[in-house]
């Protein structure tokens, strides 16, 4: 069983028992969470599409911690001219591990 929602302006295919990484939610480690802007579910032999979301299905899930990505080094340069900049960036995320798909 797959599920496919929708959470900070991106989609990502989830099953239960999967840990995956969304953009930072404000809700605090060890807290559930549920999606119900699931676009489209599965449960292995019928698929149900959503237009645009599937009505009564939710995805339950935990927070299982809030942590930063490695730092990206976006360097700018000007040949001649004397223009160099350094800036790093990191970008929030939270890892959620996914509960259940209730239909």
């Amino acid at each position: 069983m797959y599920a496919i929602i929708e959470t900070g302006g991106k989609q990502y295919r989830v099953s239960p028992g999967q840990t995956i990484e969304v953009e930072k939610l404000e809700i605090p480690e060890g807290e559930e969470v549920t999606f119900d802007r699931v676009l489209l579910v599965s449960d292995g032999e019928n698929v149900r599409v959503g237009q645009p979301v599937v009505e009564g299905v939710v995805v339950r899930a935990h927070v299982v911690k809030h942590d930063r990505h490695r730092k990206v080094i976006v360097f700018r340069y000007k040949a001649a001219e004397r223009y160099r900049r350094k800036k790093g960036h990191r970008q929030p995320f939270t890892r959620l591990q996914i509960d259940a798909i209730e239909l």
